[in-house]
């Protein structure tokens, strides 16, 4: 079985989002020999532009029509990740809320990979439909303040709703969370948040049937 571990924090060894992770992959690896994990580390990538040819490409798959050749060599930076992407089992995504939603980018990224006729499509009446399907998305999610349903902070989370929504419009139906928070108020606080988020991901794995 096949992880994708995309990386959308710029901390590296002091990222609390990836402590979490590390030790959901290490509850993925017991539960699946088998799994092979290939990690994509967003700020340390070279991500292709969403402009000149490749803007002009993307347009140009959206009229339904074929890439001109002059755009080929570029747009194949953008087949690249999306096949990356599409190839996984698991994509699992390490993503800490900055300003009640995402880093910059892991926005890039949603950009460079969600392209028409790859990730979806329109049918014959104009409608949208999604084209990822039988494909698991884990999002481990860090935040200073505390967001949950219950807290009048709740409105401000542009994060969660934000990726249910792109990746559900690709068709992705299978997505889980595990949200660490609040870390930001007190060292007391953040150990019960951070252990409890680590119990929640150990938790999440042992409920996971795999065929």
């Amino acid at each position: 079985m096949r992880l994708l571990h995309v990386v959308a924090t710029a901390r590296q060894e002091s990222s609390r989002t990836l402590v979490i992770s590390q030790g959901l992959l290490k509850q993925l690896r017991r539960k699946l020999g088998d799994l092979h994990v290939e990690t994509l580390d967003l700020f340390a990538s070279d991500l292709p532009a969403i402009a000149g040819d490749n803007i002009e490409a993307k347009y140009t798959l959206m009229k339904g029509l074929k890439i001109d050749k002059s755009h080929e060599e570029s747009w194949q930076e953008i087949e690249k990740l999306i096949s990356q992407f599409l190839g996984a089992d698991i994509v699992l995504v390490s993503v800490p809320m900055w300003n009640f939603s995402i880093p910059y980018a892991l926005k890039y990224y949603i950009d460079c990979i969600v392209q028409p006729g790859y990730l979806f499509r329109y049918d014959e009446k104009g409608q949208p439909m999604g084209m990822v399907q039988g494909k698991k998305m884990i999002f481990v999610s860090t935040r200073g303040g505390d967001y949950s349903e219950n807290s009048p902070f709740h409105v401000y989370d542009f994060q969660e709703p934000y990726l249910r929504a792109i990746f559900g419009f690709c068709g992705v139906s299978d997505m889980h969370f595990v949200r660490a928070q609040p870390l930001d108020i007190t060292p007391e606080i953040r150990k019960i948040a951070m252990k409890n988020a680590m119990q929640a991901a150990k938790d999440l794995v042992n409920s996971f049937e795999f065929v």
